[in-house]
Parts: structure tokens; sequence; C-alpha cells
């Protein structure tokens, strides 16, 4: 099957995304559209039956780091510079008007 496409639908697919193209502009386009249109139809001719779907050609690993315990900030260090703190956490503004 063949996606040849002529130049007044060229210039038809221009006009609907807003683009401009002088006529030889068009007839490449022309061109290339129909060369998206052949590639297309080759990989829908393509017998996919025994292939699974799959989001991503490659399996996929979590690349991030194991969740360990290690050593941090001591909590009356990190509150003792805080701005305010209440019962031993930040304490923030209020939000939308809500109450403290």
């Amino acid at each position: 099957m063949s996606g040849r496409i002529s130049r007044d639908e060229a210039a038809h697919v221009a006009r609907l995304a807003r683009l401009r193209f002088s006529d030889s502009e068009l007839d490449e386009l022309a061109a290339q559209l129909s060369a998206v249109l052949d590639h297309a139809a080759d990989v829908e001719a393509l017998d996919v039956s025994g292939i699974e779907p799959t989001s991503h050609p490659q399996p996929l690993t979590d690349v991030t780091r194991a969740d360990e315990v290690r050593p941090s900030l001591a909590r009356d260090e990190v509150l003792a510079q805080a701005p305010s703190v209440a019962e031993g956490q930040f304490r923030v503004p209020p939000i939308l008007g809500e109450a403290p």
C-alpha cells in the first residue's frame, strides 16, 4: 500500500497546522508525509501476534539506592535552628486561613 500524498493534501495539512510553505517546500512536504505513511504501512504489516505488549523495549530496573538507615542530624540540633517550634516539630504559619 502506497501512502502517496498529493501536493493539495500537503497544502491542506499545512493550512490545518497554520504553516505557510512555498511551492517547492510543499512538494518536499508531500514527499516526506508520503514516506511517513509508507513506513507506517510497513510497521502495520508486521506479524506481532506472538509479541506481548510492552511500555518499553528494554527491561527497566530500579536505579535508586537501597533504603538503609544512616546517621543524620540530631533532632534537637535541627529544631534549635528553626524560627518556630511546637511540641518537638517545626511550627509553620497557617495556610488559607486555617486555625493554628
